[in-house]
């Protein structure tokens, strides 16, 4: 069992921070990048930067942190600690003790989401440390992912069927797909694109526009994001913007209009954005988001008709463990989760109009 100790980073790592995190065992994480700190630095977060050192390897990890009134610190390791497994869990969890209380940090509870997949052995192990399962705060805790290595033609012959014929007509129609510059006005029809799919298909509460322009612009000026539109008429009809994030490419936003003529027009905005991704570099693409595994055909799901289309190109979903807390301070975590929690989200909703996490 590999035992690690817990540091905030030097300037020098903080200075060159994407190359230590896509570095770490598992690749890194968009959530955890130079791009996605400095976003949640505007909107209510106070941005850390933490290294675990073991004599194996070290891992760079994006901290959140807010400060509470009576209670002290909590800290969100957003999608974090990246690890080489589950059985690395436990070395994690007393670094993060230890640090905490040797360098007297206030912090009472440490929210955990690290990126393994959920098995019966996963759960028991983590929850063996004595961490708490609390719900789960990311789309992707469920998703699609698709292994996009192989060659365009082999890597067409593997996507669901569904997915494949889509692909294949929109291109024999001469659906066009085109990257877009990341001006306000795209940024304004990407909003509304997205706004419009998800009120229809998920009920999904959608963050205001002001996140999405930051958001946005923060990973396409790292050269890390891209805006990609099909047209109909004229107009916007569907819209992507998809990042790639050391070997990884994700198609984290995206919308249409509900009604459109072009058949497959979606599924090739996506096979566009992937063969780009894929030219960058990256070797699996995250389709961000889907009912877990035993709900992909409930109907009453959120998210099932985006299920449908992001199973059409990956035939399976990947659960991974989700969200855990780590106690800190037993008795201020108490009067957190009795109702300084939801205290805390109305009052940060109320006062800002944005969502909490």
């Amino acid at each position: 069992m590999r035992e690690f100790t817990a540091r905030f980073a030097t300037a020098e790592e903080i200075e060159h921070w994407d190359k230590h995190v896509t570095a770490n065992p598992n690749g890194g994480n968009l959530l955890q990048s130079e791009a996605f700190a400095d976003v949640k630095q505007h909107f209510g977060w106070k941005p850390l930067h933490l290294v675990y050192e073991s004599p194996d390897y070290s891992s760079y990890n994006l901290v959140l942190e807010k400060s509470f009134p009576l209670l002290g610190k909590l800290w969100y390791l957003i999608k974090g600690p990246d690890v080489a497994g589950v059985e690395d869990i436990p070395g994690i969890i007393r670094a993060n003790q230890e640090f905490v209380k040797r360098s007297k940090l206030g912090v009472f509870a440490i929210k955990i989401e690290p990126d393994i997949v959920l098995t019966d052995g996963a759960r028991a192990a983590i929850e063996a440390t004595g961490v708490v399962k609390t719900p789960n705060l990311q789309p992707n805790d469920s998703t699609a992912l698709l292994d996009i290595s192989p060659e365009e033609n082999q890597l067409l012959r593997n996507l669901h069927s569904r997915g494949r014929n889509a692909v294949r007509r929109a291109i024999r129609e001469g659906v066009e797909v085109q990257d877009m510059e990341p001006t306000e006005e795209n940024f304004r029809s990407m909003y509304a694109l997205m706004t419009n799919t998800v009120e229809a298909k998920s009920q999904v509460r959608v963050r205001e526009f002001g996140y999405y322009r930051q958001f946005w612009t923060n990973f396409i000026e790292r050269g890390q994001g891209r805006l990609l539109f099909v047209f109909e008429n004229g107009v916007p009809s569907v819209g992507a913007f998809v990042i790639n994030y050391g070997r990884k490419g994700t198609y984290k936003d995206g919308g249409s209009l509900q009604k459109r003529s072009q058949y497959g027009d979606s599924h090739l905005v996506q096979w566009t954005a992937i063969n780009q991704v894929k030219e960058l570099g990256c070797t699996e693409y995250d389709f961000c988001g889907t009912p877990p595994a035993d709900r992909l055909k409930d109907t009453s799901h959120p998210f099932h008709g985006l299920g449908l289309f992001k199973t059409s190109f990956s035939k399976t979903v990947t659960d991974f463990v989700g969200c855990y807390d780590q106690v800190i301070n037993p008795l201020k975590y108490k009067l957190w989760t009795a109702a300084g929690e939801r205290i805390a989200r109305q009052i940060y909703t109320r006062r800002t109009g944005q969502q909490f996490y």
